[in-house]
């Protein structure tokens, strides 16, 4: 018999929980951590069509990356996914930051081997920022298109520095503001999800390159990998990718 804890408990052993940054809230967010579970389904986002896929699938649990409470909450309204769970009886479980940062299974390490960079580890001095290098001296261009391969994307928004790429920080989601260390690592490409003008400016006079995925193709990449790890861990358990896209962005 599996519960809610018991896969907290496997979570926080790769992706230790107290790790999360001081204004993320991760950890069972809605429902009953003594819950025994049969069925999982596991997403980047907690929508109330998630929720709906959960309930419809029988699932009594649903794992995320984004947490399904973030901010302070004044209300729970119907409509709303906390007032969606709590009335379906479905347990939230979220692993923001913590899976970020995790050096042993994470979202840049999964987005790391994704897109065939190597040897990814996080900074010394940073652990939100990764840094990995390529398989070989190569041009943005080229790195943009692998990107684009293995992500399935139909574009990459990039910036070309004009030199040679080898060492590449990251940071997945809304990165944009750890590219300021990633100049400091004297990285010659930085990879995120989110970036602002400014950011990138000031990458440009650094000379470093910047390849922008997109938050949810960045942070996407760790859904999958995740269910499989949960899979062999608890062999009692379905786990189930969510089959709701919720990027809601489209490149034609």
């Amino acid at each position: 018999m599996t519960r809610v804890t018991d896969i907290h408990e496997f979570i926080d052993s790769f992706a230790p929980f107290s790790s999360a940054e001081p204004w993320d809230n991760v950890g069972v967010l809605v429902g009953d951590s003594s819950a025994v579970i049969s069925k999982a389904i596991v997403s980047l986002d907690i929508t109330t069509d998630v929720l709906d896929e959960a309930k419809v699938s029988g699932a009594q649990l649903v794992i995320s990356h984004h947490p399904i409470i973030f901010g302070g909450i004044k209300n729970v309204m119907v409509g709303t996914p906390v007032y969606k769970a709590v009335s379906q009886g479905i347990t939230c479980l979220c692993a923001h930051t913590n899976l970020d940062k995790s050096p042993v299974f994470g979202v840049n390490i999964c987005l790391a081997e994704t897109v065939g960079l190597i040897g990814c580890h996080p900074s010394d001095d940073n652990e939100l920022l990764f840094i990995a290098e390529t398989k070989g001296d190569i041009s943005s261009r080229e790195l943009a298109e692998t990107i684009k391969k293995n992500l399935s994307m139909s574009g990459v928004c990039f910036t070309d520095c004009g030199k040679k790429i080898h060492k590449v920080g990251m940071c997945s989601g809304a990165g944009g503001s750890e590219i300021f260390s990633a100049i400091d690592q004297g990285c010659d490409a930085f990879i995120t999800g989110e970036i602002k003008h400014h950011e990138l400016l000031a990458a440009n006079s650094a000379g470093m390159s910047v390849f922008i995925l997109g938050h949810y193709k960045s942070e996407d990449v760790v859904i999958q990998p995740l269910v499989d790890k949960l899979s062999q861990r608890f062999p009692d358990v379905e786990f189930v990718k969510s089959k709701e896209f919720s990027d809601g962005v489209f490149l034609c």
